[in-house]
């Protein structure tokens, strides 16, 4: 099954006419996404990459029956796209653009919140990777081929330590159902934990990867939620053993500000949680397959 998008999904990018969205558009249509067009205000009506441009989400759901978007809209602007596809009724928006202003996030957290749970769109990001489900549906940046599909759910912070794992993973056999980017801002659209609760419902899914860093108490409300609701094993790999207190590290997301937020509290804290910890970030994929191989 994965979950959030695959071969069937039929996406729009927002953005689609720009240098970057037209060079990853290219990506997952090669890839083997179900990509049915693309968002460029000003430029409705016109073919790009063979495939409709319209001037709003709104006509890109209507006329293409578009149900994901993907954000490749510059900054000051992405707020704004992002609330445009969740009021024209997209159901999974994955917001790539990094640098997007945290005030101008929590306006679309609280846009976001105005819809019923049920009708509510998922976003994913921003400042992430995206998300795929091997050999299905690419809605991301990551380099699609290294990649196997299988049924181990991963989700990150960190697109490379993402790639890593799914590297790891392949060279043991071991594949994915989907990964998923949630992106490293102090804002996202989903959390660790919202994305654990998809997978648990998820009967593909049989083992989690979360792959978390300082800052911010995401992973340990995680480790909470699977202590008490998740009946599949959750391993866990966290950044920035040795990242110094009160230093940005990669992320915006990643600093220590307060107690429970740096890497060697997250463990602990998830060890008493029950969630397995894999020590090192070259050790993800034979924890993986170790716990794999007790079920």
């Amino acid at each position: 099954m994965a979950i959030f998008i695959n071969e069937t999904t039929r996406i729009i990018v927002q953005g689609f006419t720009g240098k970057i969205g037209s060079f990853h558009a290219q990506d997952m249509i090669n890839y083997g996404s179900n990509v049915v067009g693309g968002v460029t205000p000003g430029k409705g009506g016109q073919t790009h990459l063979g495939l409709p441009v319209f001037n709003t989400v709104k006509e890109a759901v209507s006329q293409a029956g578009a149900e994901a978007s993907i954000i490749f809209v510059p900054p000051a602007f992405a707020a704004d796209s992002i609330m445009e596809a969740a009021d024209a009724g997209i159901k999974y928006c994955v917001a790539i653009t990094d640098g997007i202003p945290t005030q101008d996030m929590m306006t679309v957290k609280n846009f976001l919140r105005r819809f019923p749970v049920e009708e509510r769109m998922i976003l994913t990001g921003p400042n992430c990777a995206g998300t795929i489900s091997p050999g299905r549906s690419m809605l991301g940046i990551m380099p699609g081929h290294i990649y196997k599909q299988g049924n181990v759910g991963i989700v990150g912070r960190s697109g490379t330590l993402g790639y890593e794992a799914a590297d790891q993973m392949k060279r043991l056999g071991i594949g994915i159902s989907t990964s998923v980017g949630i992106g490293g801002d102090p804002i996202n659209g989903s959390s660790h934990r919202d994305i654990l609760e998809h997978f648990e419902n998820d009967p593909e899914t049989k083992v989690v990867l979360m792959i978390g860093e300082i800052g911010g108490p995401q992973e340990v409300e995680a480790g909470l939620y699977a202590k008490e609701h998740m009946t599949k094993p959750v391993i866990a790999y966290i950044a920035g053993l040795t990242a110094p207190e009160g230093r940005r590290m990669g992320h915006a997301g990643a600093i220590i500000s307060s107690a429970g937020e740096g890497a060697a509290e997250k463990v602990a804290i998830l060890r008493e949680l029950g969630v397995l910890i894999s020590p090192t970030p070259s050790a993800m994929g034979e924890t993986v397959a170790a716990v794999l191989a007790t079920l």
